[in-house]
């Protein structure tokens, strides 16, 4: 492929390209911005040599410095090359002209420092894959992360005027699928395919710089380091994304994860789904059935609800019936300070079977009334500062006894697998709770 000019960051585009000018722009220095990680990189099969980030961080720095429009940078990095450089000007001019006068250096009001200081390899793992008669296919995902710190110093007095710091997490991912199979008694079928993609670690590097850079430049200007040349700028959305941007990292953890403060007592939910009866008597279809259920407990780690619900079961053939039920489970957020959050449920109910008429027969035990055990996982996720959740889960009703659908056959009892969407809200009774 034809060389092309390098491409600027997302942060750059959506974000720096987006600030206002600046009342008057800030000359800075920039000496060095080292990888202090002191990491290579990881091989399989071979021991490398090769540093893990880009060595060139300083250049990179100092671009998007420019790009900012925010500041003018002062050569330092390679300021002996220049002294030297200047020193030939200056020796030329007085051997040929008598006088070696050149302008001054230009000075710095603000030395910008830091570098790279973390590179965490493999903070997530991941892969999924199946085969079947040698037909089959994977993927598998892993996450780094690298974190850069920028500070300004002040020139005249020495202080350090902000300090800010920026990650950037870095995917790889691998999907491959093949088939090995006989398709004759003297012919074998092999084939596969796939692919990767690793996300460059010098793109990673580039946009948590942009990124630090910006946080230099927004919170600079909150705290009258530097001028908009109009104050009213200040208000721009730039600005404003920027702070709930801020204010939501306060909240987030290292891999993303937001957290929350788990304050409500109490939770009432509904949620519809699908019902397949598992049985004696033939194979179950999909029907439909709803629940209803109250939390308690929800800023503990374990909590408990009741709930009732009613739908339909059927088999294919020779059963078909209304049910209602209710039940009590013990909940169990994986990650119960999160927004988003896996959890577990255990339980106990009874199962009403009505047969096709609603309350028809009179309620008896192991006739038409069933105990079963309710078990099952799901996930949920926060609806912004809302105290409302979305839930997706799937349970099991495994019955006591194996005489729901009227046949005892087989090892095991009589199951009812569902399926279910559903919404939950978070309140408490009284302020203070």
């Amino acid at each position: 492929m034809p060389a092309r000019f390098g491409e600027f960051s997302r942060v750059h585009h959506k974000e720096i390209s987006e600030l206002p000018p600046p009342r008057e722009r800030i000359y800075a220095a920039v000496y060095s911005f080292r990888d202090q990680t002191g990491q290579y990189k990881l091989t399989e099969h071979s021991s490398s040599w090769s540093t893990v980030v880009t060595q060139g961080a300083t250049s990179v720095l100092i671009q998007s410095l420019e790009e900012s429009n925010w500041f003018i940078t002062i050569e330092r990095e390679g300021l002996s090359n220049l002294l030297n450089e200047r020193r030939i000007i200056r020796q030329t001019q007085e051997q040929f002209q008598g006088s070696g006068n050149l302008p001054p250096l230009l000075y710095a009001g603000v030395i910008i420092e830091g570098g790279i200081i973390a590179y965490e390899t493999n903070i997530r793992t991941g892969g999924v894959g199946a085969r079947y008669f040698g037909t089959g296919a994977s993927g598998q995902y892993r996450e780094d992360q690298v974190t850069v710190y920028l500070r300004a110093v002040s020139t005249s007095t020495g202080r350090i005027l902000k300090t800010v710091h920026a990650s950037k997490t870095i995917l790889s991912q691998k999907m491959d699928m093949g088939v090995f199979r006989f398709v004759s008694l003297k012919k074998l079928l092999e084939a596969e395919t796939g692919y990767t993609y690793n996300e460059p670690s010098f793109v990673a590097v580039q946009e948590a710089i942009d990124k630090a850079v910006l946080a230099l430049i927004v919170e600079g200007i909150e705290d009258n380091l530097w001028e908009l040349l109009d104050p009213d700028h200040i208000n721009m959305p730039v600005f404003e994304s920027y702070r709930q941007e801020k204010e939501m990292s306060y909240a987030t953890d290292h891999l993303g994860n937001i957290s929350m403060q788990n304050d409500k007592m109490f939770c009432v939910g509904l949620n519809m789904g699908g019902l397949i009866l598992d049985s004696d008597v033939a194979s179950g279809v999909v029907k439909p059935g709803s629940e209803v259920s109250l939390g308690f407990f929800e800023n503990k780690p374990i909590n408990l609800s009741l709930n009732i619900g009613s739908g339909k079961v059927a088999a294919k053939r020779n059963f078909n019936s209304n049910v209602s039920w209710s039940s009590l489970t013990l909940n169990l957020p994986i990650f119960p300070h999160y927004r988003n959050s896996p959890f577990l449920k255990a339980g106990y109910g009874i199962n009403y079977q009505h047969g096709e008429k609603w309350f028809y027969d009179d309620p008896s035990f192991n006739n038409n009334i069933f105990q079963f055990i309710h078990f099952g996982a799901g996930y949920q996720w926060k609806l912004q500062e809302l105290p409302l959740f979305i839930r997706v889960s799937a349970d099991c009703h495994y019955f006591l006894n194996d005489e729901f659908d009227g046949m005892v056959h087989g090892k095991y009892n009589d199951r009812i697998w569902g399926f279910s969407l559903g919404i939950a809200y978070r309140f408490n009774l009284f302020k203070n709770e």
